[in-house]
């Protein structure tokens, strides 16, 4: 490690501790030459295969920014989305792999996002398991309720309103 301040190609460890909840090591040096302390982090690299077969560093904001696509019109706040991300990239570092495919990344989003919102779910769903029709999503559906889990925005529009579960017709917006 090179000390920043005189280029000196040594450093010494004075101090490491871990921080991100374990994913990095902060480590104060000192430089044998100039004495000056400075920090370094260092964390493990984790890079995603595009389709094209191009490497890229995993990025949590790309997490975000595509299941917000998925939530528009929904009432998921941006905390929710940046918990969702940080469950995402801790599963896949537990995978133990230091190149992951972008689609295996969506396929990991899905649990997570099946506990946030069901509709958000299907929207994002059908890009990374492929609906080809109707039926695929009749059959998620159907899915959704034999698994009995209840998603935290199940009972809200997009205005983080109550919805009465069983309503076959919406007077919202009604002028009566």
């Amino acid at each position: 490690m090179h000390c920043p301040f005189c280029r000196h190609d040594d450093s010494r460890v004075v101090d490491s501790r871990t921080t991100d909840d374990g994913f990095a090591i902060r480590r104060r040096r000192q430089c044998p030459n100039c004495s000056k302390r400075f920090s370094t982090l260092e964390t493990a690299s984790l890079s995603v295969i595009k389709r094209a077969g191009v490497a890229e560093p995993f990025s949590r904001d790309k997490i975000v920014s595509g299941v917000r696509k998925a939530c528009q019109g929904r009432p998921v706040t941006d905390t929710d989305l940046a918990q969702l991300a940080q469950k995402v990239e801790e599963t896949i570092r537990a995978s133990g792999s230091s190149q992951v495919e972008a689609n295996d990344i969506g396929l990991a989003i899905l649990p997570f996002l099946r506990e946030l919102d069901d509709v958000a779910y299907l929207r994002f769903a059908s890009v990374y398991q492929g609906f080809a029709s109707a039926a695929d999503f009749e059959a998620a559906i159907k899915q959704l309720k034999m698994d009995g889990v209840t998603p935290k925005y199940a009972n809200e529009d997009a205005d983080g309103e109550a919805v009465i579960a069983d309503q076959t017709t919406s007077t919202k917006g009604s002028l009566t």
